[in-house]
C-alpha cells in the first residue's frame, strides 16, 4: 500500500510540474500566436506528457524477461530523460518567476513612496515573462533529453585507457608488464553478443599479461550470464584471468523463494567464474611470477565504506602472509573500501583496483575538467587517485545497469603499463 502511495505521489509531483512548465511556456512563447496554434500546442503537450504517465504505469507489467527487460529500460529512460528535461527546463522558468516576483515587489515599494504613484510595473500583468530564459530553459530542457537518447548509442562503445605506473619497490622482473582489468560486467542488461564480442576482441588485442575482473559479474541472477560464458571464455591470458565479486553478485537486489535458493545461486555464480577459467578470489592472496619476480595479488569479497551496502569480505584474512611480497595489488569491487580500511590499515597494499561507480553512466570528461553526480557520494569514482605511495584506479564499468547507455562516461577497458 506504501508503494502504491508513493507512485501516485509522484505522479501528482509530476502533473504539477508538467502544468507549471506548460503555463511558463505558453504565456511567453506562445503569447501572441493564433488560437489555432495555441491550441495545437496545449493538444501535443498534454497528449505526450499523459501517454508517458500512463506508459510508466504500465512498465511493471510488460514481461519479466531478456526482451521485455529491454523494453522497460528503454521506456522508462526515455520518460526519465523526458522529466529530467522538464526538471531543468522549470529551473530557468523559476528563475524568471523570481525576477518578475522581485520586479513586481519593487515597483509596489516604489509606488508607495511616490505619492503620484504612476509606476506601470506595479502591476504584475504588465511584467512580461523574458523570452530569452524561456528559450534558454526549453533548449536546456531538451539538450538533456536528447543526451540520454543519443547516449543509450553508447552502451556498447567501448574505450581503452592505458595508464602508465611507476613504482620504485616493483620487482625488476615485472618491468614492462601489461595488465588489463574490466569491471562491472552486468550481463543481465546486454541484449547484443556481437557488440560485447568486439569488447573481447579488443582486449585481446592488447595482449596482456594479466587480466583481472573487479566484480559484478551480473544484476541479480546467476543465470544471467549463461548466454556469455562462451564469449568471456575467450579471456586469456599467459598469467591467466583473475576475478572477484561485486554488491549485485550476492543477489541482495532480487526476491528470493528462501536462503536455500539464494545460496544455490552463489554457488552457481562462482561455478561459472571457474566453468570461463577465472580464478575467483575469495579474500585470499597468491603470487604472481615474471622472469624471476614475485609480487602479490589479493582479492577480497564485497567490502564497502558506505552503510548502504553489505561488506561481506574479510580483509584481514586475504592480507594474512602477504607482507612476504615487495609488491601487492589488491582487487576490491567497492572504491570507498580504500579510506574505510586500506589506506589506513594496510599502507603496504600499493594498487588497489575497484569498479563499482561505473562513473553513474552519465557525467562530463574533458582533458581540463570532469564532472558527474556520483561524485557527491563517491570521494574515488572514477581514474586513477594516489594517497602517499598507495594507487587507487576505479575502473568505469565494462557493462551498464538501469539506464541503458552512457552520456559521457563511456564503458572501459584499463590496460595498466608497469615501468
Amino acid at each position: 500500500m506504501r508503494n502504491t502511495s508513493f507512485w501516485w505521489v509522484m505522479l501528482l509531483v509530476m502533473l504539477l510540474i508538467d502544468l507549471y512548465i506548460f503555463i511558463a511556456i505558453r504565456s511567453s512563447l506562445f503569447a501572441y500566436s493564433s488560437q489555432k496554434n495555441r491550441t495545437l500546442f496545449a493538444v501535443s503537450y498534454w497528449g505526450v506528457t499523459l501517454l508517458s504517465l500512463g506508459t510508466l504505469l504500465l512498465i511493471p507489467y510488460l514481461p519479466d524477461h531478456e526482451g521485455g527487460r529491454l523494453r522497460r529500460s528503454v521506456i522508462f529512460t526515455i520518460i526519465f530523460a523526458l522529466f529530467l528535461g522538464k526538471i531543468l527546463a522549470a529551473v530557468f522558468f523559476l528563475m524568471d518567476d523570481i525576477r518578475r516576483l522581485a520586479q513586481w515587489v519593487g515597483g509596489k515599494l516604489f509606488s508607495a513612496n511616490n505619492e503620484v504613484g504612476e509606476v506601470s510595473g506595479a502591476d504584475p500583468e504588465t511584467i512580461s515573462r523574458s523570452g530569452f530564459l524561456t528559450w534558454l530553459g526549453v533548449a536546456a530542457g531538451g539538450t538533456i533529453f536528447s543526451s540520454f537518447l543519443l547516449g543509450m548509442s553508447n552502451k556498447y562503445n567501448y574505450k581503452i585507457k592505458k595508464i602508465a605506473l611507476t613504482y620504485p619497490n616493483l620487482p625488476q622482473g615485472f618491468r614492462g608488464f601489461r595488465m588489463v582489468q574490466i569491471s562491472d560486467i552486468h550481463s543481465g542488461s546486454f541484449n547484443n553478443k556481437a557488440a560485447v564480442n568486439r569488447g573481447i576482441d579488443m582486449i585481446l588485442k592488447e595482449q596482456p599479461d594479466l587480466i583481472v575482473f573487479t566484480g559484478d559479474l551480473v544484476n541479480n541472477i546467476a543465470s544471467e550470464m549463461e548466454h556469455y560464458i562462451d564469449i568471456f571464455s575467450r579471456l586469456k591470458a599467459p598469467m591467466g584471468v583473475f576475478s572477484t565479486l561485486g554488491n549485485h553478485d550476492y543477489g541482495d537486489y532480487h526476491h528470493w523463494k528462501d536462503a536455500a535458493e539464494r545460496a544455490a545461486n552463489l554457488e552457481r555464480l562462482k561455478s561459472i567464474h571457474t566453468q570461463m577459467g577465472w580464478r575467483l578470489l575469495l579474500d585470499e592472496h597468491l603470487p604472481l611470477e615474471r622472469n624471476g619476480g614475485r609480487i602479490g595479488l589479493i582479492g577480497v569479497q564485497n567490502i564497502s565504506g558506505k552503510a548502504r551496502f553489505h561488506s561481506y569480505g574479510d580483509m584481514a584474512k586475504a592480507a594474512a602472509g602477504a607482507a612476504q611480497y615487495p609488491f601487492k595489488i589488491l582487487l576490491s569491487h567497492d572504491p570507498s573500501h580504500w579510506d574505510a580500511e586500506v589506506n589506513t590499515k594496510y599502507p603496504d597494499v600499493d594498487l588497489m583496483l575497484s569498479g563499482h561507480t561505473h562513473g553513474m553512466q552519465f557525467g562530463v570528461e574533458l582533458p581540463w575538467f570532469r564532472w558527474s553526480p556520483v561524485q557527491y557520494v563517491y570521494r574515488q569514482w572514477a581514474g586513477l587517485y594516489e594517497k602517499g605511495n598507495q594507487k587507487l584506479y576505479v575502473n568505469r564499468g565494462f557493462g551498464f545497469i538501469g539506464y541503458p547507455g552512457r552520456v559521457g562516461i563511456l564503458p572501459e577497458i584499463t590496460v595498466f603499463e608497469f615501468q
